[in-house]
């Protein structure tokens, strides 16, 4: 009987570990960078080439 109680902890530490980590992850990448919000490409004049 003390096999099946270690194997059964054993299992719900592991999905504990599991749900922690994972939220961990979403956790990271929610998180926004700081970086400017400037486009890579600008047009001052529009439409005036041709």
């Amino acid at each position: 009987m003390s096999r099946l109680l270690a194997a059964a902890l054993t299992v719900a530490a592991a999905a504990a570990l599991a749900v922690g980590a994972a939220l961990g992850v979403v956790a990271l990448l929610d998180a926004t960078p700081d970086q400017p919000n400037t486009p890579l490409i600008t047009y001052e004049h529009a439409g005036q080439e041709r």
